[in-house]
C-alpha cells in the first residue's frame, strides 16, 4: 500500500492540485497512521481557507408562497390552493445565497468526521469548530448521506480550483464511510488504499497530471487509437472494443504510450517461473500496432507498476518498438519518486 507519507502528494497530482506547504507541514507535525487522519487534515486546511476568503455566493432557484410578487408566479398550484384570494402566491426566484450543495456537503462531512472515533479528539475537535464557522442554515439538519449521483451531479456544474479539490476529499470519505451497526449515525472509515478498482483510477490520474505539471517537453494527453482494421461490413468495425491509452506524451521526435497498473506486483507465477502479466503486455502491443506515428518520430511503449515484493525493470523490441516494464518505488522520499518518474522519458 502507498505510505501515508507519499499518499497526500498522489491525491494531490492525481486531482490536478499542488501540494499545499501548510498540509505538509501540519502532516509532519502529527503524522496520521491511517488515511482519514490525512484527509480530515486536507478538509480542515481547505475548508478555512475557503471561510477566510468568504463562502462564494451564487443565485439558487427558490420557491416560495409570498404576499407580494417575486420572479415568476406559478399559476397552476396557485390557482389550485386558493391562494390569490387570500392576497397570497407561489412564486420562483432566483436567490444569491452562500446555502449550495456543495458548502452543505462540506458542512456535513465535518460533521461525520468530528464523531469519528479513529481520529484523535484534538482533530475532532478542530473539526467541530470550523463547521461551527459556516452560517447556520447549512448545519441546520443534517441530511441522509450523499449518493453517487448527488456527486455526479456536483462534478457537472464544474466547480473550480480549490472547490474542486474538496469535492474529491468529500467524496473519498463518504466511499470509505461504512455504518457502524451499533450506533445510529456514526460510521466506522475503510482503508480506501485496499480498493484496487478506485487505487487503479487514481494511479493513472496520478500519473498523467505528474507529467502534465512537472515537464514541458511533451504534450500530455489520454489518447483513443483507432483499429487498423477492416471489415466486410463497415458498422462491423464499431464492435471493435476502444483503445484508449492511459497517458500518452507526444513530442515531434518521440512518442511515449504509458500504460499504468496498479497490481501488487509485475510478475506472476506460471508453472515454475516469474513471468509478466499477458493480458498487461498484449494489451500495450495492441496500443503500438495500431498507432500511426508521424514522421520521423519514434514510438515506444512503458508499463508502470508500483514496485511491492519485487522491482522490476526489463526492456525489449516488441514489433519493432521499445518496450519498457519498469516498477516505480512508491516507499521512498516524494523527491525520489519524482526523479524516478522523469527519468522514464529522459
Amino acid at each position: 500500500m502507498i505510505p501515508l507519507a507519499t499518499l497526500y502528494y498522489f491525491l494531490c497530482y492525481a486531482w490536478n492540485r499542488l501540494p499545499e506547504p501548510a498540509v505538509l507541514r501540519a502532516s509532519e507535525a502529527a503524522p496520521f497512521h491511517r488515511p482519514l487522519g490525512l484527509l480530515a487534515q486536507v478538509l480542515l486546511h481547505g475548508t478555512r481557507r475557503l471561510l477566510r476568503a468568504g463562502l462564494p455566493r451564487a443565485f439558487v432557484a427558490q420557491e416560495a408562497e409570498l404576499t407580494s410578487l417575486r420572479g415568476r408566479v406559478e399559476l397552476a398550484p396557485t390557482l389550485g390552493r386558493g391562494l390569490l384570494a387570500r392576497g397570497r402566491a407561489i412564486c420562483t426566484f432566483d436567490e444569491l445565497t452562500a446555502d449550495s450543495p456543495l458548502h452543505r456537503l462540506l458542512a456535513q462531512t465535518l460533521a461525520t468526521l468530528a464523531g469519528a472515533a479513529s481520529l484523535p479528539l484534538a482533530l475532532r475537535r478542530e473539526l467541530h469548530q470550523v463547521r461551527r464557522r459556516f452560517p447556520a442554515g447549512l448545519t441546520a439538519a443534517p441530511g441522509p448521506p450523499p449518493t453517487a449521483a448527488a456527486f455526479r451531479e456536483l462534478r457537472r456544474q464544474r466547480p473550480g480550483g480549490p472547490a474542486a479539490f474538496l469535492l474529491h476529499v468529500c467524496e473519498l470519505v463518504w466511499l470509505s464511510a461504512l455504518p457502524e451497526p451499533a450506533t445510529a449515525g456514526r460510521r466506522r472509515f475503510a482503508d480506501f488504499r485496499r480498493d484496487e478498482v478506485l487505487m487503479a483510477r487514481l494511479f493513472e490520474q496520478f500519473t498523467r497530471n505528474f507529467f502534465r505539471r512537472e515537464q514541458r517537453h511533451y504534450r500530455v494527453y489520454a489518447e483513443t487509437i483507432a483499429w487498423q482494421a477492416e471489415a466486410g461490413q463497415p458498422a462491423d468495425l464499431a464492435l471493435l472494443p476502444t483503445m484508449l491509452t492511459d497517458t500518452t506524451l507526444d513530442a515531434p521526435e518521440r512518442k511515449i504510450i504509458l500504460d499504468t497498473k496498479y497490481y501488487a506486483a509485475a510478475l506472476r507465477p506460471r508453472y515454475d517461473r516469474q513471468r509478466l502479466i499477458a493480458p498487461h503486455l498484449y494489451q500495450l502491443y495492441a496500443y503500438l500496432q495500431n498507432q500511426r506515428p508521424g514522421p520521423g518520430q519514434a514510438l515506444e511503449g512503458i508499463l508502470l507498476y508500483p514496485a511491492a515484493a519485487r522491482a522490476v525493470d526489463v526492456r525489449y523490441t516488441l514489433g519493432g518498438h521499445p518496450v519498457r516494464v519498469v516498477t516505480l518505488n512508491l516507499h521512498q522520499p516524494w523527491p525520489g519518486i519524482a526523479a524516478d518518474l522523469l527519468g522514464l522519458i529522459a
